[in-house]
């Protein structure tokens, strides 16, 4: 028995029987004889599944799909408005190229976005035509392989949610797991061994054209600058089939992670497991890293994985109190993210009249809070309702500029005349007139209701009754 086998059953003995998700007959054997023997009889896994991809029913909904989601164009600057016109002339070929396996996928076009946590994430982006060809691969192969997922996988998956995966994780805490085991991968997407994604992607595929396909969107060149670089590993999120091999690649974590009993969540590359005390933790910690970096070839950044109470870490934006009776609250961090993304609307919208900076304001708050309408702390929401109203307060003190338009304006907003020339001659700056008494009466929290403005409490509130 080696060193991992070793821990595993060290750990196994320390978990717990519900931490299993899958077949019970299946607990206790090897994530990849799981995987194979039940992969290797899947009758939906065999040839074929060329001609369903290029089947006119399932091009239209691949058409629709893309043509929805928009997006930028690719390296041949072909819009999504544009896509049928440029499939009328080409299709036929493109359709029988994918039949013979000869297609080859232009390179993608490399773009960089800011991470929340620092650094830079890169992001691949196909040309539509090769958008609709793996909408249109994902259509057909995910009813193929999602149903053998790991129930404690939410990420890019039918019927699955964030919301699901951080309640499961709530609960695991309530359950006396109050320890987590928060393990970070290392560039993920840019780090994928393409030799042991396809290893498992022909598990459940069998047809030559298909698994030929998925190769060469692996190994598609990417454009930087106007150079095209071969791609020896990775793929880079931005494509519709990325989400789904990255679910493949990370199945047989799942299976071990389940195979030694652990309460586990998943969502894409974010996964934290919860155990009962630090030591347990520590074991999980180093067995687990073994095993992604021999097994699965990929880097886990030591630095930023830990063994630590569950409320001084976050999990898809969220975290918990650390009462017995464990409640989900908005991570500190998201709370950050949001306060830069509004500070920069109402740095743009200084010269706007209010309705419009408003209007730019609610689709943001709206769509926030939709993402964190699974918070049970409600504290927050009342600070960032009061803290975006005193924002619009001296966005308007800034706007009336003089003193008589200030001394007007109040008045007009019901201050009598001697107090709206005290107010409007203090001195005091922008941002302490606005969280004053005579602006927090001028404008009141009605005032920019009445234009237009949501209070993320009572979004809040009806989210959760709608629910």
């Amino acid at each position: 028995m080696n060193e991992e086998d070793a821990a595993s059953m060290t750990e196994m003995s320390d978990s717990h029987p519900d931490g299993t998700a899958r077949n019970a007959g299946e607990h206790g054997r090897s994530a990849s004889s799981v995987t194979a023997d039940r992969e290797a009889t899947d009758p939906k896994c065999q040839t074929g599944l060329i001609e369903t991809v290029v089947s006119a029913p399932n091009m239209r909904r691949a058409y629709k799909r893309v043509v929805s989601n928009g997006g930028a164009p690719g390296v041949d600057s072909v819009r999504t408005d544009e896509l049928a016109a440029w499939l009328s002339t080409r299709w036929e070929v493109i359709k029988e190229q994918l039949r013979r396996g000869r297609y080859r996928p232009a390179p993608v076009r490399v773009v960089y976005i800011s991470k929340p946590g620092g650094g830079r994430r890169m992001l691949g982006i196909p040309t539509v035509a090769d958008r609709l060809i793996q909408q249109a691969l994902l259509q057909v192969l995910s009813p193929v392989i999602d149903p053998d997922f790991s129930d404690r996988s939410y990420g890019f998956r039918p019927g699955r949610s964030a919301g699901q995966a951080v309640h499961q994780a709530r609960s695991y805490i309530e359950q006396g797991r109050r320890w987590v085991v928060d393990i970070d991968l290392e560039k993920f997407f840019d780090r994928v061994n393409h030799d042991v994604l396809m290893a498992r992607v022909a598990r459940k595929v069998k047809d030559k054209a298909v698994l030929r396909l998925v190769r060469r969107y692996l190994e598609a060149g990417m454009m930087v600058g106007g150079m095209v670089s071969p791609r020896a590993e990775g793929t880079p999120q931005g494509g519709p089939l990325s989400p789904l091999l990255s679910n493949i690649l990370l199945d047989d974590l799942d299976s071990e992670l389940e195979r030694r009993g652990h309460a586990f969540c998943r969502y894409a590359d974010d996964f934290t497991i919860y155990v009962e005390s630090r030591i347990a933790g520590q074991r999980v910690l180093d067995s687990i890293t073994r095993f992604v970096e021999k097994r699965l070839r990929l880097q886990v950044n030591r630095a930023k994985s830990a063994v630590d109470r569950p409320w001084n870490r976050t999990f898809l934006g969220y975290s918990v109190t650390m009462h017995k009776k464990t409640r989900l609250k908005i991570a500190a961090e998201s709370v950050q993210r949001l306060r830069g993304k509004l500070k920069n609307i109402f740095r743009i919208g200084k010269g706007q009249s209010l309705s419009k900076l408003i209007a730019t304001l609610v689709p943001v708050l709206r769509g926030w809070m939709n993402y964190f309408r699974h918070t049970q702390v409600r504290g927050i929401l009342e600070q960032l309702d009061g803290w975006i109203r005193r924002r619009l307060r001296c966005v308007l003190w800034r706007q009336w500029k003089r003193t008589f338009t200030r001394v007007k304006r109040l008045m007009k907003a019901g201050l009598d005349e001697a107090r709206a020339w005290k107010s409007a001659t203090n001195g005091r700056g922008p941002w302490w007139n606005a969280g004053a008494n005579h602006m927090n009466q001028a404008c009141p929290a009605k005032f920019f209701e009445s234009i237009g403005l949501i209070r993320l409490t009572n979004h809040h509130l009806k989210l959760s009754m709608a629910s």
